[in-house]
């Protein structure tokens, strides 16, 4: 049974993560998604690094089940393909800078005039306006500006640092895919097509939000203090390793009591949620103790106590051990394919599980202009016309 996205069309133009992971989540749905590259030069992403038959691993991972269609925008031809397509389209993905598509007349107002019901995206830094929006960005450079930075540092080595993963990026790709199925829900609903703008300023600042910011949520005074979790987190050391458990509950708090054999711990008022929110240093001489309690225990034993407390709790694995985890197992979470120039490929599986309209992965990427003369054909091209565009370089 196809994807609950069978029958509609992306036109992807992005490049880099932002836009590509998402459409690609939307391919994996059921889209058909149709990677538009350049015909001189490639996608950034091709670049071969952990590479192989040609396929760099950050293409597959952010590129796979596309068809890819490689054409010459900046000739009066290859903008007319582009413009014959979106006609067959539903979504039109772009994450230029703000006015480099309409200077290439291939704009919102380009494309509405031939497809006036098309959901055009446009992914951007900062925003189409203000006084960054012309600038170049990548992911870290957004985390600086969220706060995101400041925030990552642990009160045992007080450093800020990076998120070693490109969060903005990907938090943005799930605010796209999410923006995109809402907008095509809302054209079904007789809203027509519209343009969605997307800055990755605001998809990390509100992906930050909820956790990072509480402590400046409220505005005035009269606020009850407390600690963010950025003071909180921490990992545990035990006698041959390190864990993580986090107590969120008076209940997890006397789990942990009773882990580290001191069930007399959960009769002192002191050491609950209550006692904790009534003098934090309650919470200093909690975590002083149970953190010497596990110094003395293997994390083996640890982790069993934790676990019998029903404390959420578990080990550090190393990224190689991740793929041989029971529950990533059990899951089916990472998918393992053959790719004919690439070899064996290994990747994780879209989450969300439908039960009417099941996703199935789609297990192939194309190199650049694989796809060419399909799609060409596909809205209208005879094949003298595509000779005659290959021949001219409109097309590769």
């Amino acid at each position: 049974m196809p994807g609950p996205l069978h029958g509609y069309r992306i036109v992807d133009l992005s490049q880099i993560v932002s836009g590509p992971m998402a459409t690609m989540l939307l391919s994996d749905q059921g889209a058909d998604v149709v990677k538009v590259e350049p015909v001189d030069g490639q996608d950034v992403l091709r670049r071969p690094t952990f590479a192989r038959g040609g396929f760099s691993a950050f293409f597959l991972n952010n590129n796979r089940g596309k068809r890819s269609l490689a054409v010459d925008l900046h000739r009066a031809e290859g903008r007319q393909v582009i413009l014959d397509l979106v006609a067959t389209a539903d979504v039109f993905v772009q994450n230029f800078r703000p006015g480099v598509c309409e200077r290439m007349g291939i704009g919102y107002e380009d494309l509405r005039a031939v497809n006036p019901d098309l959901v055009y995206v446009s992914i951007s830094g900062f925003g189409p306006t203000g006084p960054y929006a012309d600038r170049p960005i990548l992911d870290p450079v957004i985390q600086g500006l969220t706060g995101m930075v400041a925030y990552q540092v642990n009160p045992d080595i007080p450093f800020p640092d990076l998120v070693r993963n490109i969060v903005s990026d990907k938090s943005t790709a799930l605010t796209v895919a999410q923006a995109v199925t809402v907008a095509l829900l809302a054209r079904e609903r007789g809203a027509g097509g519209q343009h969605v703008e997307i800055p990755m300023l605001d998809a990390t600042l509100f992906f930050f939000w909820s956790d990072a910011m509480v402590d400046l949520t409220m505005v005035g005074d009269g606020v009850t203090p407390g600690l963010t979790l950025a003071e909180v987190y921490r990992l545990t050391e035990c006698l041959d390793g390190k864990i993580i458990y986090f107590a969120a509950s008076t209940a997890h708090i006397h789990g942990v009591s009773r882990a580290v054999g001191h069930p007399e711990w959960c009769e002192d008022p002191r050491y609950d949620l209550d006692g904790f929110a009534e003098d934090p240093q309650n919470l200093l001489d909690y975590g002083q103790m149970t953190a010497e309690a596990f110094a003395s225990m293997s994390v083996a034993d640890a982790l069993a106590g934790l676990l019998e407390g029903d404390v959420p709790s578990g080990p550090i694995l190393e990224r190689e051990e991740v793929l041989a985890d029971p529950q990533v197992v059990h899951n089916e979470s990472i998918v393992t394919w053959e790719h004919p120039e690439a070899g064996t490929v290994r990747q994780a599986r879209p989450a969300a599980r439908f039960s009417e309209t099941p996703v199935e992965m789609r297990l192939r990427a194309s190199s650049k202009g694989q796809d060419s003369d399909e799609i060409l054909t596909g809205i209208g091209r005879t094949d003298e016309e595509i000779r005659a565009l290959r021949a001219g370089g409109i097309v590769v």
